[in-house]
């Protein structure tokens, strides 16, 4: 099970985190103890990524990750996958007690990693109750930046740079100005997701995509229902949310400029927002924000 569900994808999240530590020691020498702790620090974030996915795509009901058929979907698995994430997340507060427990920060990471964790179930809760079976409303696509910036931005950008930071004795509520950069470029990543999941080749990003047929909440919906005259929403209403392929691309033939639109704007105001903290010298790590840009994005 940890096999199949903790080493796969690009290890974004924990590969961040080393970056973020090796940026801000500034060169310093360590020790084989302290590279030992932080390897396992960025992969007990990699272990909370793989029990977010495990639930998160048994609530959708997906049929792949990564490029292969989703854990709950396995011969003989099923349900015994909700147990499975279950122990996911607990093997990450019994590694952090082994491992750490005689730190000065260890209880700052607990607290930190209960908040995302509770701040991404929030999303999660978010995300599902705007797609209720047999309560499909489009006016109700209003918060997609919330549902985001919950369930994507703080565990995916915000975490592992909070972690950094945490083991070098840093306080996090001195550095705001990085956190809400790294939540915005949280909101870009998942726009940049939802935007493969309509657009992308299956067989590059390892996942089919079902955003429009499951009547998700996506960025680029959300966007179309901006841009849309009534005749345009009209199409989006008896089309969206609908399983047959034909209603799919009815979508997509519809709606496709206004979607690469948004991408492009959203990518704009990242930029903008990324080079207003670059020249404010009261922000701290303003070149970790660009190794994290570059290095994810």
């Amino acid at each position: 099970m940890l096999d199949y569900n903790v080493p796969g994808g690009n290890l974004s999240r924990g590969l961040s985190f080393m970056q973020s530590y090796k940026l801000l020691i500034e060169g310093k020498e360590l020790t084989e103890d302290e590279i030992f702790r932080a390897n396992t620090l960025g992969w007990c974030i990699e272990w909370l990524q793989a029990y977010f996915l495990v639930l998160d795509d048994i609530m959708d009901n997906s049929h792949t990750r990564r490029g292969q058929p989703c854990w709950f979907r396995m011969p003989k698995f099923g349900m015994v996958a909700v147990n499975d994430g279950v122990i996911l997340l607990n093997h990450v507060r019994r590694i952090l007690r082994k491992h750490f427990r005689d730190k000065p920060y260890y209880l700052h990471l607990l607290d930190l990693f209960d908040e995302v964790e509770f701040q991404t179930a929030s999303g999660q809760m978010i995300d599902l109750i705007t797609t209720l079976e047999g309560e499909k409303d489009l006016s109700k696509y209003t918060f997609y930046h919330r549902i985001v910036q919950y369930k994507t931005a703080y565990y995916s950008f915000y975490l592992p740079v909070a972690c950094a930071m945490l083991m070098l004795g840093g306080n996090l509520d001195n550095h705001i100005d990085v956190k809400n950069i790294l939540v915005e470029m949280g909101v870009y990543f998942q726009v940049q997701d939802d935007y493969l999941d309509c657009f992308g080749d299956p067989e590059t990003t390892g996942m089919i995509g079902t955003d429009i047929k499951d009547f998700k909440c996506s960025s680029l919906l959300v966007k179309a229902l901006e841009l849309s005259n009534e005749e345009q929403k009209k199409v989006l209403c008896d089309n969206y949310g609908k399983p047959d392929p034909a209603n799919v691309a009815n979508v997509i033939y519809n709606h496709s400029i206004k979607f690469h639109y948004f991408l492009k704007t959203n990518g704009l105001m990242l930029n903008l927002d990324i080079a207003f903290v670059i020249v404010n010298p009261w922000c701290l790590a303003t070149e970790l924000l660009w190794v994290y840009y570059l290095y994810i994005l």
